[in-house]
């Protein structure tokens, strides 16, 4: 579904991605209105599925999870049945922060955070455990340059 959105919303848009935990009133004053339109137009966006579930965003590290891996996935097998097993599997692992269908030579990518190396063989040997792939290559991130999740409104 499309909708418009005018300067105002893509100004609320902006307040709330840059923190969705301020007050209305602080919204309200940071896009130059008041309170009750800014609440309406959240609530517009939020029932034409612009603005979607709010989280707080954790720090990983503080929290001890301090190896991020991406996993690059080839398989040789295509058929439903499989990606059904695949994608069962990659949605009730927790440890999966995202995970993407690609075009090209790699099929899948995982974005996979754990606490360290033996953990990820943990995850490795449950996840080839469940479903049957072809190629695994585990790549750690030495050090997170960027992560947002704004959009460039």
């Amino acid at each position: 579904m499309s909708v418009r959105l005018d300067d105002t919303d893509r100004k609320i848009l902006g307040a709330l991605q840059e923190d969705a935990g301020r007050s209305l009133d602080e919204i309200a004053r940071a896009v130059g209105s008041s309170k009750t339109p800014v609440w309406n137009r959240i609530r517009k966006m939020r029932e034409a599925g612009i603005i979607g579930q709010q989280t707080v965003k954790l720090d990983a590290e503080a929290l001890g999870f301090d190896a991020c891996f991406f996993v690059l996935i080839r398989t040789s097998e295509h058929d439903g049945e499989w990606q059904k097993k695949f994608l069962k599997a990659v949605k009730e692992r927790p440890e999966v922060q995202e995970a993407h269908r690609l075009a090209g030579d790699i099929d899948y990518i995982l974005k996979v955070r754990v606490r360290n190396a033996r953990a990820y063989d943990v995850f490795y040997q449950a996840l080839i455990s469940e479903v049957k792939v072809h190629n695994v290559t585990a790549l750690l991130s030495m050090e997170e340059i960027k992560s947002t999740m704004a959009l460039p409104l």
